[in-house]
């Protein structure tokens, strides 16, 4: 299918482009289900968006209803502004769910930036520090025979960051001793069949209590772990700072929090070494000025993506221009090539995504087929539950 983007170049209306509709697509493809957002101008350009939280989809379809009144009428390149208005135009603080519908209107906002001034995004933010993003892809597998299976194929086809997450061995009760012993012997396992070549990851998916991730922690640091992700919940950040002084392994959390705001402690606390930055939580604008904030404190930004065509694009581009930037999140070892929506998107290679160089972020959708695509549904996620019934995070 052909190029359905403006041709390279500056755009006639790039100063007066004016929103005339914010489209949601729930969208089915071969890669999983995304709720993307397309912010339609008078000028005859789109924008692409992605929401990050999208557990709750009533919630977040009705915030981006809200901010689509607000946003239809009002000029496209004022995009401080919106974000402005969004976050904190309604008294009350747009945090979590509110916020990321708030992120998906602001990353579509970037994209038409780009669109119109003819130029990918990464040229907005100050230019490109390197060539390519390195990457750190998934890992399936429940068991050390199921994680080797696919590690030794991703390896050779260039990726050398893998992740596991912490993986309890009855789905879906999770009885967090038994967890995490059976965890510790598959991490150790791992490093010693694949060597100190590969970086290993391990998200534990806030499944711990701080006891719990303070055993898990010790018990893999002989393995050297790149970092073990949201070892705990992140109602309190400050719980951070006790298993920040009972273990050496590097620390990654936040992609659960939205704002500036809601990443300074975790931040100034010096609590992590991996700010989790998810763009479809936060957005580009948020985005940057907590990655300005992390640069202060030797803290390097690993962006959370374990979404669609468009979030994964707009955290190439952004990383592409940080001075610390750790590695970012690829669920999709092979992009998005086999899939029919995507037109025109990022460049996944073994162990890196580059942008594509087309304006904006750089992706084109076939709009007519996602929305034939479209399904309007987004199932609640897994649950698990400890062996007495009580409920536990997924």
């Amino acid at each position: 299918m052909g190029m359905t983007l403006p041709p390279y170049g500056y755009h006639s209306g790039a100063a007066s482009m004016k929103i005339t509709e914010v489209e949601p697509l729930v969208v089915a493809t071969r890669s999983g289900t995304y709720l993307l957002v397309v912010v339609h101008t008078d000028e005859g350009l789109h924008g692409l968006g992605e929401v990050g939280m999208r557990s709750r989809p009533r919630a977040v379809l009705g915030a981006l209803a809200d901010f689509a009144e607000l946003a239809t009428g009002t000029q496209a390149h004022r995009i401080e502004e919106l974000s402005q208005l969004f976050l904190r135009g309604g008294f009350f603080p747009a945090v979590g769910d509110v916020a990321a519908a708030a992120a998906a209107i602001d990353l579509a906002l970037w994209d038409l930036r780009g669109k119109a001034l003819g130029v990918p995004v990464h040229e907005l933010l100050g230019g490109a520090v390197r060539d390519h993003v390195p990457a750190y892809v998934h890992l399936p597998g429940h068991s050390l025979p199921e994680y080797l299976d696919h590690a030794h194929g991703l390896v050779e086809r260039g990726w050398r960051h893998l992740r596991i997450g912490l993986q309890p061995p009855t789905d879906p009760v999770l009885e967090p001793r038994a967890t995490l012993r059976a965890n510790v012997e598959a991490f150790h396992g791992l490093r010693e069949a694949l060597g100190d070549d590969v970086e290993l990851l391990v998200d534990v998916h806030t499944r711990l209590d701080p006891a719990e991730a303070t055993v898990f922690c010790r018990e893999i640091e002989p393995a050297r772990p790149y970092f073990v992700e949201d070892p705990l919940r992140s109602e309190s950040m400050d719980a951070y700072r006790m298993l920040r002084a009972r273990t050496g392994v590097p620390l990654a959390a936040g992609e659960q929090l939205t704002t500036a705001w809601e990443f300074r402690p975790l931040l100034e606390g010096d609590l992590v070494d991996h700010a989790r930055i998810d763009l479809a939580n936060t957005g580009l604008t948020q985005g940057r000025k907590i990655a300005a904030i992390a640069e202060a404190h030797h803290i390097q930004v690993t962006t959370h993506n374990p979404l669609g065509p468009v979030c994964t694009a707009a955290s190439a581009h952004f990383n592409l221009t940080l001075p610390n930037l750790g590695v970012q999140e690829q669920t999709h070892p092979h992009g998005w090539d086999d899939d029919p929506l995507v037109v025109a998107g990022a460049i996944v290679d073994g162990g890196s995504v580059r942008p594509s160089g087309l304006p904006g972020f750089g992706v084109d959708l076939d709009l007519e087929a996602a929305r034939r695509a479209a399904t309007g549904e987004l199932g609640p996620p897994p649950r698990y539950r400890r062996p007495d019934g009580s409920l536990t995070n997924w």
